[in-house]
């Protein structure tokens, strides 16, 4: 199964991109993800949904929209709550992880592929086959 992150972007107006799609694939939900990080002295967070794959197909979404939220945590923002909102909606629970910021890659690739790495090793995303 090939997993790969789509980015919609930093969450500002595409965080309704993503909620859209998580609407719209309710019945293909694998997971809601929460990736907290810090980004120069602001602690950010990540949304993501990880869809299972589309039949036939082996390929495996995982829609992000990458270090554009505050921390909830740290302020109580609309963005997020939409997020939590849709959630809930579709019978999920919000799955939190705190990880590296992506400014610390060389390459978006490789930050995709460290996430990757400790999804599969939280078992958030299947191993590989």
């Amino acid at each position: 199964m090939i997993q790969r992150f789509i980015e919609l972007g930093e969450g500002y107006s595409d965080i309704y991109e993503l909620i859209e799609i998580a609407k719209s694939n309710k019945d293909r939900i694998h997971r809601f993800l929460r990736l907290d990080t810090t980004v120069g002295e602001r602690k950010m967070t990540s949304t993501a949904v990880v869809l299972n794959p589309a039949a036939p197909g082996n390929l495996m979404p995982i829609y992000i929209c990458r270090e554009g939220i505050v921390n909830p945590d740290q302020k109580a923002n609309q963005r997020y709550s939409l997020f939590l909102d849709c959630a809930t909606d579709c019978g999920q629970t919000i799955h939190q992880l705190e990880i590296k910021n992506s400014q610390k890659f060389e390459e978006k690739d490789l930050f995709y592929q460290y996430l990757i790495g400790i999804l599969r090793m939280n078992r958030f995303i299947p191993p590989l086959s």
